[in-house]
């Protein structure tokens, strides 16, 4: 299932959502040009700048866990990346405010990146994309808006159709995928980590049910 738009409009511009996602293209394209200019350049920035987990594990590249989120492995997981962050990202945002939002996006991702590298701390793959961050918006955005409509591309046998779905079928869907998926998984398997996903999305949980707390505590008054 593919998500398109949701029916959620913000009160406020996303500034820290649309320069994250400008950032990651442009890393991207450097990437790119990376590669065509010079094929081993283009391998030493996963390299160097990808989280290994045996690496993490072992006391080094510590600053992976940040510059992983920034890289992407093709066209298919930037576009894929950032659509979910476009339909999701900013109404999470337009929720906590623009620097709690922030933090919110890099502890999902370091989280996330920490369970993988538990799941697998002997893998030396590199694991590079903004998945586990993206998942962490993903998680918040399930608690404050869970019957929020999502207009979804959904394969039917041989068909797809367009249909509106509740966030919370759409994202409750996707994250049981995960876990169905990590666990099916022989552990430090390359392909996707789908412990980066989970760890991100229950992050996103945490946050998002303390700011809808919060939002359902504050008292409002008028005063004469």
């Amino acid at each position: 299932m593919i998500p398109i738009r949701d029916d959620v409009r913000s009160a406020t511009r996303p500034y820290v959502n649309y320069t994250i996602i400008a950032t990651c293209t442009l890393v991207f394209i450097y990437q790119l040009f990376s590669s065509f200019s010079d094929q081993q350049l283009g391998k030493s920035i996963i390299l160097n700048y990808g989280l290994v987990p045996r690496e993490i594990a072992s006391g080094r590249k510590l600053w992976t866990l940040i510059t992983s989120m920034f890289l992407h492995g093709g066209f298919l997981h930037i576009i894929g990346n950032m659509l979910y962050l476009w339909i999701f990202g900013d109404n999470v945002e337009d929720a906590f405010g623009h620097l709690p939002y922030l933090g919110l996006y890099a502890a999902a991702g370091i989280f996330g990146s920490i369970l993988h590298i538990l799941i697998a701390p002997g893998s030396s793959i590199p694991t590079i994309g903004a998945s586990g961050a993206i998942s962490g918006a993903m998680g918040a955005y399930f608690v404050l808006y869970p019957r929020a409509r999502v207009l979804t591309l959904v394969p039917i046998f041989f068909f797809l159709r367009f249909i509106y779905l509740p966030a919370y079928i759409l994202l409750g869907f996707w994250i049981l995928l995960q876990f169905l998926y990590g666990f099916g998984a022989p552990a430090g398997a390359g392909g996707v980590a789908y412990f980066a996903h989970i760890g991100g999305f229950l992050v996103g949980v945490l946050l998002g049910l303390l700011v809808r707390r919060r939002r359902r505590s504050h008292i409002w008054y008028d005063i004469h």
